[in-house]
């Protein structure tokens, strides 16, 4: 068994307000907001410590995104394991499943999930007609349990790592807070989105400057279906 790497106090805080992140809104903070509650001077001492822990192969970064943070599940999860804490990441990945959901299958089979393909206008996001299948993940590896996958599509969200493609592990909810990834209805569409309320009223944000905000009209139909709990890095469907 391969030895969990040593952190450092300053690189196992910044992975603590990684994972702190992720947990609270459902996506990893950008440098220079590392650097504010850090107390760095600049959004470089954060990049710095950032490569560092990449290196040691407990975060991936992805380049050319602000929030382009990936946490590396089985590495951590050994280095909590070591400090007596326990993993749980929303949108980490399931072990960034890049095999795809076939080998999460195999090896993690505890929690049936129903996978929702395309939703039809008007209908209950979770009517049958829309379950293309069920998978079976481990459960622990979310901190808060999922209700569904679905299958997400476009690219809208791709600057915070989920692109279209990917599995979205998603917990029914009406509820969301500020800044949280949700699945919202609006109209007749279905879409992923970070929420934002303002004192105008409801704003929509991609993760991607070629997306522009959607702005929720008053008396225009919306609803929050569910905010987004984890992520599977899925291949073996496209």
């Amino acid at each position: 068994m391969r030895d969990h790497p040593k952190l450092t106090a300053r690189q196992q805080e910044i992975l603590d307000l990684i994972q702190t992140a992720i947990s609270r809104t459902g996506a990893p903070p950008t440098r220079a907001e590392i650097a504010s509650k850090l107390g760095f001077k600049s959004a470089n001492s954060a990049e710095d410590h950032l490569k560092a822990l990449a290196r040691k192969g407990v975060i991936e970064l992805v380049s050319g995104t602000s929030r382009g943070i990936r946490l590396q599940s089985d590495t951590v999860r050994s280095i909590n394991a070591a400090r007596g804490t326990r993993f749980s990441s929303p949108l980490a990945g399931v072990s960034n499943a890049t095999a795809g959901v076939g080998r999460v299958v195999q090896e993690l089979a505890q929690l049936a999930l129903p996978l929702i393909g395309r939703v039809s206008a008007g209908s209950p996001i979770l009517a049958q007609e829309h379950v293309d299948q069920t998978y079976t993940v481990e459960g622990g590896l979310f901190q808060q349990q999922p209700d569904y996958l679905l299958k997400v599509r476009g690219m809208s969200m791709r600057d915070i790592g989920i692109i279209d493609g990917d599995l979205l592990a998603v917990k029914a909810t009406r509820e969301a807070r500020n800044g949280q990834i949700i699945v919202a209805r609006l109209g007749d569409d279905v879409t992923v989105k970070r929420l934002q309320r303002t004192k105008d009223g409801i704003e929509l944000l991609a993760e991607n400057p070629d997306y522009l905000p959607i702005i929720v009209q008053p008396g225009e139909p919306f609803e929050i279906e569910g905010i987004a709990v984890g992520l599977i890095r899925n291949t073996m469907l496209n």
